[in-house]
């Protein structure tokens, strides 16, 4: 390699597309940013900036050139056979290629250094890969007429019937989603896909006023487009300001919820109240962050609340990071919550608790074992899973309307209105009460422990 003209560096060689590529394989099976980033061996803020960076959109709708073209991996043969003194001959035939094929490569995508060329893996894949790449306009941005008609569409001004503008609200871009209860941005808001469509009619005759709703999304979000700004994507419905990977909509609940703490895997004792002991829980929450927690058992109705005050500096300073929720009803104080609820219970009362997908839930692997209780996940957005839970929290709202404050109840006023409820007859209990269908469970439990004894 001594002796051949010098090559001019295009640069620094940034990461792998070898490492990008295999980021956004991670990505598309619905895991994380930060799996991701753990599984491909690179920092979190870094893949954190590949995803920002293409509005959450993989930028390889290609797969890896094979066949004709060097490989990483063959790359890396060759990097580990040139350093050891092998002939480029000799490597050729070893990997199949023409000597050709071997030479041209070393001349062309070896490093330069010291003014002499080195072949290294790495930099030869980032050089080929430089070379190989053949940027196409994007649509949008080769045709005013028509980047003008998507954005009229997307973003144009809202107005009267009579053709006064209304600006609506002043909202500033964060490059972020809005947050619940914030203004949103007033624009006129056609979806892509009613744009995409649209065309066909305003423009029956003219083919090149046509663009695909895939191609307004990917001119949205993905940078380096240049044909509408990002900041645009506040006028979407969702105002993402990032796509969502297709797989990981599909996989829903949440990330400390298994296949197997699902509800379907609970006993069928439970499911057809044959036995007490199995409970179902949830949060009522107010206004301020304020919540109240309730467990109900499945038999005989009986409830317990749960006392979840606001922790010291809560709505005064921010949360630390990492730390826990100060509203009062995080993973830490609920588990704590139902943990004392719990062990006040004797063993046969303590069998499941039935729970949604809250993030409340996240420490539910400590719950089990504090509380010697087995926890079970109902399934996203099926309420009738917890009915009995459901249908208690609606009798609560009598005592803590929705919209009011809930932390300013103390722990007496819970157990004050808990042994109200479990005071009232129902009729699926015969007319009997929940205290007095409980209290007659622990009395025949005595009973039976006493006669077996």
């Amino acid at each position: 390699m001594t002796g051949r003209p010098m090559m001019r560096s295009p640069g620094r060689p940034g990461w792998s597309r070898e490492v990008e590529r295999r980021f956004w394989l991670v990505i598309a099976t619905g895991a994380s940013t930060e799996d991701a980033a753990v599984v491909c061996g690179v920092a979190p803020a870094v893949a954190s900036r590949w995803f920002r960076q293409s509005g959450g959109m993989s930028p390889y709708g290609s797969p890896p050139p094979v066949g004709r073209y060097l490989s990483f991996a063959e790359r890396e043969e060759l990097a580990l056979q040139l350093a050891l003194g092998v002939s480029q001959r000799v490597i050729a035939r070893s990997m199949g290629r023409a000597p050709s094929t071997i030479s041209r490569e070393v001349r062309r995508n070896a490093a330069t250094r010291a003014g002499k060329l080195v072949y290294r893996a790495s930099t030869a894949q980032w050089k080929a890969e430089l070379a190989a790449a053949r940027p196409k306009a994007a649509k949008l941005a080769a045709n005013d007429r028509l980047r003008e008609y998507v954005q009229e569409r997307l973003a144009g001004v809202v107005r009267t019937p009579a053709g006064e503008e209304r600006p609506g609200p002043k909202v500033r871009w964060v490059q972020r989603r809005h947050g619940p209860r914030t203004d949103r941005r007033w624009a006129t808001a056609w979806s892509p896909e009613q744009i995409a469509q649209r065309l066909k009619v305003d423009f029956p005759d003219d083919e090149v006023m046509r663009i695909s709703h895939e191609a307004i999304y990917q001119a949205l979000y993905v940078q380096g487009r240049g044909a509408l700004k990002r900041e645009l994507t506040a006028c979407l419905r969702t105002g993402r300001a990032l796509r969502v990977p297709r797989e990981r909509r599909r996989v829903q609940g949440k990330a400390f919820v298994t296949p197997e703490v699902m509800i379907s895997e609970r006993g069928a004792e439970a499911d057809d109240r044959a036995v007490p002991g199995h409970w179902e829980g949830d949060l009522i929450l107010g206004i301020g962050s304020s919540a109240i927690g309730t467990l109900v058992e499945r038999q005989t109705r009986f409830t317990m609340l749960l006392h979840l005050p606001p922790m010291e500096g809560h709505g005064i300073e921010p949360r630390e990071r990492g730390g826990p929720a100060l509203a009062g009803h995080g993973a830490e104080a609920v588990r704590d919550a139902i943990v004392t609820s719990m062990q006040r219970l004797p063993d046969q009362l303590r069998r499941s608790l039935a729970w949604d997908q809250g993030a409340e839930m996240a420490q539910h692997a400590r719950l089990r074992i504090e509380a010697d209780l087995d926890v079970f996940f109902c399934n996203p957005h099926s309420p009738w899973q917890r009915g009995t839970n459901e249908n208690t929290n609606g009798l609560l709202r009598q005592y803590f309307p929705k919209g009011t404050d809930l932390s300013r109840y103390t722990r007496g006023d819970l157990d004050a209105v808990a042994a109200t409820l479990n005071s009232r007859p129902r009729k699926t209990l015969g007319w009997r009460t929940p205290a007095e269908a409980l209290n007659d469970h622990l009395s025949s439990a005595q009973v039976a422990v006493a006669t077996t004894s």
